[in-house]
């Protein structure tokens, strides 16, 4: 099986190549804009990643919020409300449900830090599966009309390669066919459909920031949004990113080896900007400076915190632990492999001692689909030793305060986890190369099977600081960057 870093490295090689980063078709950089697409597509086609087992829209699904589209756009179009901004934040589309109101947890607690500042900003919140789920607010507005324009742009406009970039083309696919074994046709297509994406939203967004005119835009996943970035940067405002999950160095989204210029020597050296990238990095603790090959000098990695972790598990700290409980931690892409491995080592340990208590908690995009994707569980699922959570209700600090072990992949729970003393196991599934340096440190276990895991019971881990991975929010940070 292909791991994710053989695909990873020769995407650099590649890159390396035919300096594939900074090559324009149509007066766009392609290749940033398809980097993660083809990589998840090429993964999931060799079977080192499954799909994310996210439940996806049906065609009446996307009949049903064409109008609240419409009416979105309309009633909390972006380009409405304040002018003269300090800041725009576009937060991560995806909600978390804390003290019974759905907030973004990543730039939740940063607001108000904002608002204590009583700096004035405004948020720019893009749908979750169509829908929107946080209260309404005068801060908020919907990203609705832009992603709805950039549909139908697409429909009417195209993009011709020239000679020359057709030629590019040829060689490239026939370079990834061979690498990879497997058709590349469809490519030509994704890279028209990304370009013109990036046109109609760039043209948007620039309209919008000349608009509001804010000093700063900040936002979560800059790698999705990267014609806001192009605009930013082309208007002078400055950039700055909100990390929200893990960061390695083969995570396409901030790997660039060979343009990485994470130096602190003090010299003056000239910089390769890759195309798109935002100007700062605003990670959860000191770490994550070093967990990539970023194309940004390391002053501009700033640890600033990560305030949701710092204030929910504080309510957990003092739970006692159940020396007998199990958690595992699903995430969509490998959660095949998970779920038979965690129903393998309880079939195996049930044989020889009945006191284990098995949790298995879904990744929020399995909630709806793994019945269908995971009959292993649904059968576990039947005996009283062995759970399985398929919603938000229960605390996942919670269920890591009171277990004593917890497995998984290389979800940034796990990383959550090792906050609350688990003993962390991680199974050799793809994707495990992100967790290389815990493992080599021997903070974490890395285990083959089932079999392996119970021989490794009594693994003790190397002490570690937790402020390294997770550390509370950095007011002198904050202020740094808001000035």
């Amino acid at each position: 099986m292909w791991s994710i870093k053989d695909i990873a490295d020769v995407f650099f090689s590649l890159e390396n190549k035919y300096n594939l980063n900074y090559v324009e078709i149509d007066g766009v950089y392609f290749w940033p804009l398809i980097r993660m697409y083809l990589y998840y597509d090429i993964a999931r086609k060799l079977n080192t990643f499954g799909s994310a087992q996210q439940k996806t829209l049906s065609l009446s699904d996307k009949i049903l919020s064409f109008l609240p589209f419409v009416k979105n756009s309309i009633l909390k179009s972006p380009y409405s409300g304040k002018s003269d901004l300090d800041m725009i934040i576009f937060d991560h589309p995806r909600k978390v449900l804390y003290q019974n109101k759905y907030h973004d947890i990543y730039t939740y607690f940063f607001c108000q830090y904002l608002d204590k500042y009583n700096k004035n900003y405004e948020i720019i919140e893009s749908p979750y599966l169509n829908n929107h789920f946080t209260e309404n607010s005068s801060k908020i507005r919907y990203n609705d009309r832009i992603l709805l324009c950039s549909y139908f742009y697409k429909k009417t406009h195209k993009v011709e390669f020239t000679e020359s970039e057709r030629e590019l083309l040829r060689q490239l696919l026939n370079d990834l066919s061979v690498q990879f074994n497997m058709d590349f046709n469809y490519l030509e297509n994704v890279i028209k459909e990304h370009i013109l994406n990036f046109k109609y939203e760039y043209n948007s967004y620039k309209k919008l920031l000349v608009k509001k005119n804010p000093k700063q835009v900040y936002v979560v996943v800059a790698y999705e949004n990267m014609a806001l970035v192009a605009a930013a940067h082309d208007l002078g405002i400055e950039v700055l990113e909100l990390q929200h999950g893990t960061i390695s160095n083969y995570h396409m989204g901030y790997s660039y080896p060979n343009e990485h210029n994470n130096f602190d020597d003090g010299e003056n050296i000239e910089l390769t900007n890759i195309p798109y990238f935002p100007d700062k990095l605003l990670t959860f603790g000191k770490y994550w400076e070093n967990a990539s090959f970023y194309p940004i000098v390391l002053e501009d990695i700033l640890p600033l915190g990560y305030s949701y972790f710092e204030i929910s598990s504080n309510e957990f700290k003092n739970l006692s632990k159940k020396n007998n409980q199990i958690l595992f931690i699903s995430q969509g892409v490998i959660g095949k492999y998970l779920s038979r491995f965690a129903v393998g080592l309880f079939d195996k340990l049930s044989k020889e001692n009945n006191d284990y208590n098995f949790i298995y908690k879904l990744h929020p995009g399995e909630y709806d689909t793994w019945r269908e994707n995971y009959p292993e569980l649904v059968n576990a699922d039947k005996n009283p030793n062995f759970t399985v959570i398929d919603n938000s209700k229960t605390p996942l600090y919670k269920l890591f305060a009171e277990s004593k072990y917890q497995v998984g992949a290389f979800s940034t729970a796990i990383y959550e986890g090792l906050q609350f003393d688990c003993v962390s196991f991680i199974v050799d599934l793809p994707g495990v190369e992100y967790l290389d340096i815990l493992i080599d440190e021997g903070i974490l276990c890395k285990v083959q099977s089932p079999d392996d895991l119970i021989s490794n019971l009594n693994f003790t881990p190397k002490e570690y600081d937790k402020d390294y991975f997770f550390k509370g929010f950095d007011e002198k940070i904050f202020n740094k960057i808001i000035k």
